[in-house]
């Protein structure tokens, strides 16, 4: 995946979720911020952070703020490209062989999952979580409660039992790691839930990313610590 026109810049400071001020050499830009996580310890005042110009010249920021520098890390902290970067890996065999096609928001029990992968052994159902914290060289998921993603991971696990191959994959927005592990002091609930769920059989994954201020893409596997 890679983005058009990018330049850097300073981050200053967040005023709600969408929106953050940064300085460039363009002058003090108000830009948006494609995370509406916390992302606490990545925009701290001071960070240098990348900006990709948007493709939509009515829109009241022209900027999107994708990347941040956090010590000797690239972080991508684009919500919407682990979908992406996933789905176009997975189209090039590197997820499973043989995937003939791969669609996108799948309509699952009472859930809308990200990807349904099809080969000839079938469709294999893929949720793909973003991870961008970081802690002492470990990644781990999620940095907020996410109800959603309990709820998709209930859903996974009907999958299992009832004959449908499926996934969580999650894709760290970053390298090197040396491992993934879910964040069991920020949403226990969630933790537990993968758990029960790579009991059942639902795949647990995660792979690190090659990043720069201009591309993300798929890199190595990393160890999941359940």
């Amino acid at each position: 995946m890679r983005y058009g026109t990018v330049i850097p810049g300073r981050f200053l400071a967040r005023p709600n979720r969408f929106i953050a001020q940064v300085e460039t050499q363009e002058g003090l830009l108000t830009v948006h911020v494609k995370n509406t996580g916390r992302c606490r310890e990545l925009l701290v005042h001071g960070a240098k952070v990348y900006l990709a110009k948007g493709e939509n010249p009515a829109r009241k920021t022209a900027w999107d703020l994708i990347a941040v520098e956090k010590g000797p890390l690239l972080i991508n902290m684009d919500a919407q490209a682990p979908n992406q970067v996933f789905a176009e890996w997975a189209e090039q065999g590197g997820f499973l062989p043989g995937v003939s096609a791969v669609r996108r928001e799948v309509r699952w029990g009472d859930s809308r999952l990200d990807i349904c992968l099809e080969t000839a052994a079938g469709q294999h159902l893929v949720e793909v979580e973003g991870v961008t914290l970081e802690e002492g060289g470990a990644a781990r998921f999620p940095d907020a409660p996410t109800e959603r993603g309990v709820k998709h991971l209930r859903e996974l696990q009907k999958a299992v039992l009832s004959g449908t191959d499926a996934s969580i994959v999650f894709v760290i927005q970053m390298r090197p790691v040396r491992s993934m592990a879910p964040n069991d002091e920020t949403h226990p609930a969630f933790g537990a839930a993968l758990r029960e769920a790579a009991n059942a059989g639902v795949g647990v994954y995660a792979y690190d990313c090659c990043v720069t201020p201009e591309s993300i893409t798929i890199g190595a596997p990393v160890p999941v610590i359940l």
